[in-house]
């Protein structure tokens, strides 16, 4: 028998909307920063975006929420493949055959001056256009207005925030911001469309659908202001399990999940080299902690940070070559794990090379060049006839990627 609480939570959930917030896929990226795995371990990397796309559109299709959300750079570049958007456009169909429309605005990535030939995208598709719009439905008993806006060219440094119409508080609408942007001020990602938390609790909506950070966050939890990452990994400096979130909104409490999708999850396994004597140790070692984290996650690309090294274990590893030693790591493996690289920690510093003076002073000197600076140190490269077209641009999410490239660099040297 069915206990009247049930009844009354089954009531309660069927007045509530129910839709997907994802952002940043990201489709038919080329993975540039990985040069070292063989051919046919790249190809499937390099389709791990249209996996997690599809386990996306799988769960949508699952679930049949009332609307879904992209927030924003649907495509890794301006120039979109027909792939991509061949395979975007499928998943958008399955979700129309199903009566589940699709809100989406182009982030800095996609945005709408980059040249492609389009696929006429299906009628349940509603694409933001330059401008701040808002588009209306009505879902049960509830009154939705979506707002939001695509970007016009790649650099929009204005705050958009500021052409968002404020909603009144008893208008009886449920409003929803979709914003790709970043807080002003913060320097750890490419600042487009900034906004401040204030000016988008000032708009009065129920929740902020964001996009343009590749790490999940909750800026604020009532209203929910959210970021939910990207849907997959492209590198070291993206780790951990993406996806994106369920959510359910309009009653007295605001339910999100959040859905791993990853196909290929970036990450680092620190492996205590205190007790290690010999090879078979370490490997043995190493291969344990990848497992454990395969059975979590699914594929992994790992790298291998060796922390407490004792004195023998120092002269172990003295022996061969980094790169001998990541070899055999690579040949030792299965088909779901891939190692991108091994640091090793010296003993007796109860810290790692991270912490050095040289470190340190390396960093501290990339950390302090403005734009003039980096073009003026990477101009030989990007002007290059042949280099130039295979290149990201040097914007500053690279810049981040170039600083963690540089202090790994440098601790490999001094590690051997």
């Amino acid at each position: 028998m069915v206990k009247l609480e049930q009844i009354f939570d089954r009531k309660e959930q069927e007045k509530m909307i129910r839709f997907l917030h994802a952002a940043d896929l990201h489709l038919d990226s080329p993975f540039k920063g990985i040069t070292d795995m063989p051919a046919d371990r790249l190809a499937g990397l390099r389709e791990s975006t249209f996996t997690a796309f599809r386990n996306l559109i799988r769960h949508a299709l699952a679930v049949r929420p009332d609307f879904v959300l992209l927030a924003g750079d649907i495509y890794d570049g301006e120039d979109r493949s027909l792939r991509a958007q061949k395979r975007f456009h499928d998943g958008l169909e399955q979700l129309g055959a199903a009566g589940i429309p699709v809100f989406l605005s182009h982030g800095n990535h996609d945005h709408l001056s980059g040249g492609w030939v389009r696929f006429g995208l299906p009628d349940n598709v509603t694409v933001f256009g330059p401008d701040v719009e808002t588009y209306e439905l009505t879902v049960r008993e509830h009154k939705v207005a979506i707002h939001g806006f695509s970007y016009r060219e790649r650099h929009i440094e204005r705050a958009m925030i500021t052409d968002y119409p404020a909603a009144a508080p008893d208008d009886g609408i449920l409003h929803i911001g979709m914003l790709h942007g970043s807080i002003a001020g913060d320097k750890s990602h490419a600042v487009y469309a900034p906004f401040t938390k204030e000016s988008l609790l000032q708009k009065n909506y129920a929740y902020w659908a964001l996009g343009h950070i590749h790490k999940r966050q909750l800026l604020h939890s009532n209203p929910p202001i959210v970021y939910p990452g990207c849907l997959q990994g492209r590198h070291k400096t993206e780790p951990g399990m993406k996806g994106f979130y369920d959510v359910e909104l309009g009653g007295p409490e605001v339910s999100m999940q959040f859905v791993p999708c990853s196909a290929v999850v970036f990450g680092e396994i620190e492996v205590d080299c205190s007790h290690v004597r010999h090879a078979t140790d370490w490997l043995n070692a190493c291969l344990a902690k990848a497992g454990s984290m395969t059975a979590r996650t699914g594929p992994v690309i790992l790298r291998v940070h060796n922390c407490r090294l004792s004195e023998e274990a120092e002269q172990l590893f003295a022996g061969a070559p980094r790169a001998e030693w990541l070899e055999i790591l690579r040949e030792s493996a299965g088909d779901d794990v891939w190692f991108s690289g091994v640091d090793f920690e010296p003993s007796g510093t109860g810290s790692g090379l991270g912490d050095s003076p040289l470190i340190r002073s390396v960093m501290e000197r990339l950390s302090g060049w403005d734009a003039e600076e980096w073009q003026s140190v990477l101009a030989d490269v990007y002007q290059h006839a042949r280099s130039a077209p295979y290149l990201e641009p040097a914007d500053e999410e690279r810049q981040q990627r170039v600083k963690a490239a540089a202090a790994d660099l440098v601790a490999g040297e001094l590690a051997k």
